[in-house]
């Protein structure tokens, strides 16, 4: 489906990331997967992958700074030699109430969750546009559609991509580059894991499902915007949560 094509993914070698990592490295496609911390458990990533035929290389950098984000990306065109598709996935928590937010957790989630986003298409954006094609892909969260208590500063940065993501879809709806997001519900993750048990139980009575998402499942829907065929969506959202919002 994706052979001679080359993905980048933020965040890739861990929960949804790394979901998307795997489905599309099974598609054909070379992965170049970003991630912040976790050496080890990145490059152990990575040769289980490459043990499995992927072609796959890890590239450590924070999307908070775009410096860090043109070095990936020459990294990766280094590597690579193109970047077909862009999945910014990376992502932050810091929960607190907003009374209780300091200006430095506010700002740090934003950084990542947004800026990350834009600094990272903008180092990507010029080799679309010079070759004519590419796609897109931005993971937002249900939690930016319907707000959470002591998620202020995550519920603006997710928020925050649903305009981005729309914003830039009719920038460059003429130049063969589309634009999506894709908005997952409470999926089975380390960032899930972390919340209490009993606050857990509560959230999954409230959706209509009555369970957690799979990062695969969120995947799919990642790989569906990419394909070829998917060519006329372009600044859509595409939530996947059971139910929880409509």
């Amino acid at each position: 489906m994706f052979e001679g094509r080359v993905a980048l993914v933020t965040g890739g070698t861990r929960g949804i990331g790394a979901a998307i990592t795997k489905l599309l490295s099974e598609s054909g496609a070379a992965v170049a997967a970003g991630y912040n911390r976790g050496k080890e458990s990145a490059e152990k990533f990575a040769n289980e992958m490459s043990g499995k035929g992927a072609k796959i290389s890890v590239h450590q950098g924070r999307v908070d700074d775009a410096d860090d984000c043109s070095r990936v990306v020459r990294e990766v065109m280094e590597r690579f030699g193109r970047i077909d598709f862009l999945v910014n996935n990376a992502g932050i928590t810091i929960d607190k109430t907003v009374r209780k937010m300091s200006v430095d957790d506010w700002r740090q989630v934003l950084n990542v969750n947004l800026s990350g986003a834009f600094q990272m298409t903008k180092a990507t954006l010029e080799h679309m546009i010079e070759r004519g094609s590419g796609r897109v892909v931005n993971i937002s969260s249900v939690i930016g559609e319907t707000g959470n208590i002591g998620q202020a500063n995550y519920a603006a940065s997710k928020a925050g991509l649903f305009g981005f993501s729309k914003s830039l879809a009719l920038e460059l709806a003429q130049r063969g580059i589309t634009v999506n997001c894709v908005a997952p519900g409470f999926i089975e993750t380390e960032m899930v894991a972390a919340i209490p048990e009993n606050v857990l139980a509560k959230v999954v009575e409230k959706i209509p499902q009555r369970r957690l998402g799979r990062p695969d499942e969120v995947a799919r829907v990642v790989r569906f915007l990419l394909e070829d065929e998917s060519s006329y969506i372009t600044g859509a959202v595409y939530s996947i949560n059971g139910g929880l919002d409509m």
